[in-house]
């Protein structure tokens, strides 16, 4: 399949209100999409990926399946229209990255536990209880549909140096890319 751009901070398209899917079949073009965000966030050696990370609106987000109680070698879980319906009192802070922020982690108090309604890529309505990493997965990726963010865990001094650090790390990949482009040109 295809790698996709993986869009970072301060990337508005990230804040934006995500839009059920709702019907999968729908949608001929959801297999694809899942299929290039699989690729993608390997790629970038990723644990889950929400499609509003690519640049897609639709609700839906991929959590790798060793994380998601599968073999190494399935395919990621899809959670399509995600509804987090529990999440339990016990909860852990522990550092956690993403992709759309490289290179930086913070500490994020998340619950323990975690229990899910959501669509799988044939279409079914299921229902899963997650714990540890996996709880954590599913709460991040979720976040990433209502628009909350890595940054907003981070105090205003925080928030404001991951700011400054993207948004550098962000122009330098612009001239990166203009040099490609440049070079590509002859």
């Amino acid at each position: 399949m295809a790698l996709r751009r993986i869009l970072k901070f301060p990337d508005p398209v990230l804040r934006q209100p995500t839009v059920a899917v709702g019907d999968v079949s729908a949608h001929k073009d959801l297999a694809k999409l899942v299929a290039d965000m699989t690729d993608t966030m390997y790629a970038s050696n990723g644990a889950g990926l929400a499609a509003i990370q690519v640049g897609d609106t639709r609700r839906l987000f991929i959590v790798d399946a060793s994380i998601a109680g599968g073999a190494e070698n399935d395919p990621p879980r899809v959670f399509i229209d995600p509804e987090i319906s529990y999440l339990s009192p016990e909860t852990e802070q522990t550092e956690e990255g993403c992709l759309s922020f490289p290179g930086i982690y913070l500490d994020v108090k998340r619950s323990l536990k975690a229990t899910i309604k959501a669509t799988g890529l044939d279409g079914k309505r299921f229902e899963l209880s997650a714990e540890g990493l996996f709880a954590r997965a599913l709460q991040h990726e979720n976040d990433h549909l209502t628009g909350k963010l890595l940054v907003d865990f981070a105090g205003p001094l925080k928030r404001q140096m991951i700011k400054r650090k993207m948004e550098k790390l962000n122009r330098a990949e612009l001239e990166g890319d203009d040099l490609d482009d440049a070079a590509t040109a002859d």
